[in-house]
C-alpha cells in the first residue's frame, strides 16, 4: 500500500458508477454483494435503459475485476430484458456470479431455456422480489435463490413465500434487512441468507466491554493525531499487540520496498517509514485488527471510506480536517460495537471531523456533511442523489466515480497486503 497512489484519470465517459450490498449468511459473515451500475452520464442526466445498466454492469466487472468488487465473493447481478439472449454473459466467469431475474422477466420458454444454458455453463439464477403465487414459480427448479423484500412484504406473505419454496437447492434470502431486529425476525421466519447494513447498527453498546487489543488500537489512535507524534510511544504501544507488530514487520519486508536488509525490529521500521506514511500504516492496520472477526465488508467499507474521502480532498475544500480520518472511522463504532462517542472522545480530532462524526447519528449538518453525505450515497448507489451532492461540491460524476473505483481498488490491496 503507498501512499503515493494516484486516482486515475477520470474525467471520461467510460467511468461507471458502482456500487454494492453485501449478502450474508446466517454466521453474519459476507458471502455475496448485489452489484448496483450506472453507466457514466452526459449534463448529469442519466438516460440508461436497464439493458443499458447491464451492459455497464459487464463492462466493468470485466474493466476493474471480481475481486476488487466483491472481494472474491460471488457477484449478484440483475438480469435486463433479453440480456441473456444477446450473449453479455459469456464474457463473465459465470461460476462466480449469481443472476438474478426480475419480476419482470416473463417466465416464458425461452426464459427457462436461458436459465437452462446459464446453469449448464457453471452460474447461478435468483428470484428477486419473490412472492407468494409467483409468476415465475416455473423457474424455481432452475433457482439457487429467491429474495424476498423484507420491507416490502407483510410477515405473513413472508413466511408464505418462503414455505412456498419446497425446492432443496433454493435457498431463501431476505433483502433490506436494515436493523438487528430485522435480521433475527427474518431467521425467524425461515430465512439462510440476509442482504443489508443490519450488521453496521449494532445494538450491544451499553453491555460490551472493549477488549485489551482493541484498547491498544485506540490508544494507536490517540497517539498518531497528536500535534507531535512520538515514535517511542507508538513503538510501545505497536509491541503490546503481536498481531500489530507481525502485520508491521511483515509490511515492511515486502518485495514491494525493495529493502536492502531485512526489518527485524518494531523502531527500525517506524524510522524508515517516516511519520506520514506511519500514520497511514497505523490507521489502516487498526482497522484490519480491529474488524478481526466481523464481517470482512465492515473492515473493506471502511478502508474504501477512507481513500475515497482522501482522494476528494484534493478537489474540495475541508479546511484542516483529515478525511482519510473521517472515512475511516465513520464505523468503528461498528467494529468496536461501541458509540461513536466514546471512540472519538480521546482522539485529538480537529472540530469539524469530530463534530460531524457524532452529528452522522443524529443528522445535524457540519461543514464536512456534504463529502460525507456524499460517501454514503456512493456507497448505496444512489447516483441522483450522487449527482445532486456533486453539483453542490462542485464535482463531476466522472472525477468521483473514479475516486470510487480507485477507492475499492486501495482498498482490496491493502486488506490483502497488510495481513
Amino acid at each position: 500500500m503507498s501512499s503515493n497512489a494516484q486516482a486515475p484519470a477520470v474525467e471520461s465517459p467510460n467511468i461507471p458508477c458502482i456500487a454494492r450490498q453485501p449478502i450474508l449468511a446466517s454466521n453474519e459473515q459476507v458471502c455475496g454483494y448485489e452489484l448496483f451500475f450506472r453507466e457514466s452520464y452526459q449534463e448529469r442526466a442519466f438516460n440508461s435503459n436497464a439493458e443499458a445498466a447491464t451492459r455497464a454492469t459487464v463492462d466493468s466487472l470485466s474493466l476493474i475485476g471480481l475481486d476488487v468488487l466483491c472481494d472474491g465473493h460471488t457477484a449478484f447481478i440483475n438480469w435486463a430484458g433479453d440480456m441473456m439472449l444477446k450473449d453479455y454473459l459469456a464474457l463473465l466467469p459465470l461460476d462466480q456470479i449469481v443472476v438474478e431475474v426480475g419480476e419482470n422477466v416473463p417466465a416464458s420458454q425461452d426464459t427457462v431455456d436461458a436459465c437452462l444454458f446459464l446453469k449448464n455453463l457453471g452460474g447461478r439464477i435468483a428470484l428477486d422480489n419473490y412472492v407468494p403465487g409467483d409468476a415465475r414459480k416455473s423457474l424455481l427448479p432452475h433457482a439457487s435463490f429467491i429474495k424476498v423484500d423484507f420491507q416490502k412484504l407483510t410477515p405473513q406473505d413472508r413466511i408464505a413465500a418462503v414455505k412456498s419454496v419446497v425446492q432443496p437447492q433454493c435457498l431463501k434470502l431476505a433483502q433490506k434487512v436494515e436493523t438487528r431486529e430485522d435480521f433475527v425476525t427474518s431467521q425467524k421466519e425461515g430465512f439462510t441468507h440476509f442482504q443489508g447494513y443490519f450488521f453496521r447498527r449494532p445494538q450491544t453498546f451499553q453491555s460490551r466491554r472493549v477488549s485489551a487489543q482493541e484498547s491498544v488500537c485506540i490508544r494507536l489512535l490517540q497517539a498518531v493525531e497528536k500535534p507531535q507524534m512520538d515514535a517511542a510511544e507508538i513503538e510501545g504501544l505497536i509491541k503490546q499487540e503481536p498481531s500489530l507488530c507481525y502485520r508491521l514487520l511483515r509490511y515492511m519486508n515486502s518485495p514491494l520496498h525493495g529493502l536492502p536488509c531485512a526489518i527485524q525490529s518494531v523502531k527500525h521500521a517506524i524510522s524508515l517509514l517516516g511519520e506520514k506514511e506511519a500514520k497511514r500504516w497505523i490507521r489502516t492496520a487498526t482497522a484490519l485488527v480491529v474488524g478481526q472477526g466481523k464481517p470482512s465488508d465492515l473492515v473493506l467499507s471502511s478502508l474504501v471510506r477512507a481513500r475515497f474521502c482522501e482522494l476528494l480532498g484534493a478537489k474540495v475544500n475541508h479546511g484542516d480536517s483529515d478525511l482519510f480520518l473521517l472515512g475511516m472511522l465513520s464505523l468503528m463504532d461498528a467494529m468496536l460495537e461501541a458509540p461513536i462517542g466514546m471512540i472519538v472522545s480521546g482522539l485529538a480530532l480537529d472540530p469539524d471531523t469530530k463534530a460531524q462524526l457524532l452529528a452522522a447519528k443524529t443528522g445535524v449538518k457540519t461543514p464536512l456533511s456534504p463529502i460525507y453525505e456524499l460517501m454514503l450515497v456512493c456507497e448505496a448507489g444512489n447516483w441522483e442523489t450522487v449527482a445532486s451532492l456533486g453539483k453542490e461540491l462542485n464535482l463531476s460524476l466522472y472525477s468521483i466515480a473514479g475516486a470510487y473505483n480507485n477507492a475499492m481498488r486501495w482498498a482490496h490491496t491493502a486488506a490483502k497486503t497488510d495481513h
